[in-house]
């Protein structure tokens, strides 16, 4: 090729039709609506039976029942040292409505801090008890004979656990268990001859202890409520127990809970660029989504009525060897009649499905409006990712009984609300600002609540990184 023809090869060529670049400015642009990444299943919220509470207050009677405090032991952590929290020894039965602080501290601090390795014993079956032992940090397994010789794991315990507590009432009591570590854990003991040597300088612990020796056992079913006398299985005249159901005196009452937000358009906005979407109703479909995620959020997170907070610690439970097993799965299905529903991390489904296939179990799935959903044992499993992962990578599984009659998890709200678009969730108009901004007030209100305690269980600490 010459030089000539080279040069004409490179000069651009003259262009033969119109570009597409100036042929959009005549063309109409098909578009999306606006597209959110928040948005998630919210299968909680459809799942929960919803009760309407026209006064804005949700009152819980139950049965009459003897605290016997049931709770979880408080700690603060200062480097390597863990000290308990004064007042959290009141968890302790013996303590329960025990209120001398000075005495508490006394007890606090002399609570020893002891590293414990994995296969380590810290109890034995059939030995004295003389040790209140009190869970920092990691696992413990409560073992006792079997019925055939062997041994059998009657529970796990987990951070805030405490255990020979018997020892306060009674001096001696004997271990009904062994218990032994699962994992390296970090536990303080308050032995007996401790508590002794505070009694003697506080007159008021000595009352108390021996207050609770001398009072005659309350009668009790095996849930703590206030037992119902009644004969059965007598013949002639014989003469008939007489009895009445007691009520609690002060029961709990669930408030409703708001999530709100001002949403502003302004005026040019709605008025110009209308077309052919509605800029407003766009904005207000956003702005409902994300209220509606909050909303089941709280209902799982909320200190006062979210279900993980709201779970009584006789309900949770420890996996025996911290992947959720099918074991574990039966063992939170044992805990109470009818359960409706789990709730997991899609993680957490995940790590259950590896536990499955290990085993060669294949969970059956049940349709739910065009969802596949697995089920275990006939109750389906359904994904939530507001249950929280923990930096260590454990995370928490949901069983529970829903329904009033069933006296179980409800969901509660309240319909008729002024401006209302959808049960409980309005939008008023507020006005218009002098620089010609459109507010509305975008509200919904809701809480749980539940009913009895055995409605509710958590699967506690579940691994979700094991991969083998």
């Amino acid at each position: 090729m010459s030089v000539g023809e080279e040069t004409r090869a490179q000069e651009p060529q003259p262009q033969q039709s119109l570009g597409t670049s100036a042929a959009r400015n005549l063309a109409t642009t098909t578009k999306s609506a606006p597209q959110m990444q928040e948005i998630s299943s919210r299968w909680l919220l459809q799942a929960l039976p919803w009760v309407n509470v026209q006064g804005g207050t949700y009152r819980v009677n139950r049965r009459l029942t003897y605290a016997v405090g049931d709770g979880r032991v408080t700690f603060v952590k200062t480097g390597d040292q863990v000290q308990v929290i004064p007042a959290e020894l009141g968890e302790l039965p013996a303590l329960r409505s025990f209120t001398d602080e000075d005495v508490l501290g006394e007890l606090a601090r002399r609570c020893r801090q002891r590293e414990v390795a994995a296969g380590d014993v810290l109890a034995s079956f059939g030995s004295r008890v003389d040790t209140v032992f009190l869970l920092a940090h990691g696992r413990i397994e409560k073992v006792g004979p079997g019925p055939y010789g062997t041994d059998a794991v009657l529970g796990v315990l987990a951070d805030g656990a405490y255990f020979g507590d018997q020892t306060l009432t009674d001096p001696d009591a004997i271990w009904e268990y062994t218990a032994r570590a699962v994992t390296a854990c970090t536990v303080l003991e308050l032995p007996r001859t401790d508590l002794d040597q505070v009694a003697e300088r506080a007159p008021s612990l000595a009352a108390h202890l021996e207050q609770l020796h001398a009072a005659p056992p309350r009668s009790a079913n095996k849930y703590g409520e206030k037992a119902i006398d009644l004969s059965a299985g007598h013949v002639g005249e014989a003469e008939l127990p007489a009895t009445f159901v007691d009520y609690e005196a002060a029961p709990r009452e669930y408030e409703l809970s708001v999530a709100q937000t001002v949403l502003r358009v302004h005026t040019r906005v709605a008025d110009l660029y209308n077309q052919p979407m509605n800029q407003t109703e766009q904005q207000l479909r956003l702005t409902v989504e994300a209220l509606k995620e909050r909303q089941e959020h709280e209902l799982i997170n909320n200190k006062e009525f979210g279900l993980l907070h709201n779970c009584e610690y006789a309900q949770r439970i420890q996996p025996h060897d911290g992947a959720p097993t099918p074991d574990d799965m039966d063992e939170l299905l044992s805990r109470r009649r009818g359960s409706k529903l789990f709730l997991a991390h899609p993680r957490a489904i995940a790590a259950f499905g590896r536990e499955c296939n290990k085993r060669g179990l294949v969970p059956e799935t049940i349709d739910m409006g065009g969802h596949r959903i697995p089920t275990w044992r006939g109750v389906p499993l359904f994904p939530c990712n507001k249950i929280p992962v923990s930096d260590a990578r454990t995370t928490s599984i949901i069983c529970m009984r829903t329904g009033e009659k069933e006296q179980g998890v409800i969901g509660l709200h309240q319909t008729g609300l002024p401006d209302e678009i959808e049960p409980s969730l309005s939008v008023r108009f507020m006005g218009i600002s002098e620089q010609a901004i459109i507010s509305y007030l975008v509200t919904t209100y809701y809480s749980a609540a539940v009913l009895v305690p055995d409605a509710l269980g958590v699967l506690e600490n579940v691994e979700i990184g094991r991969w083998q």
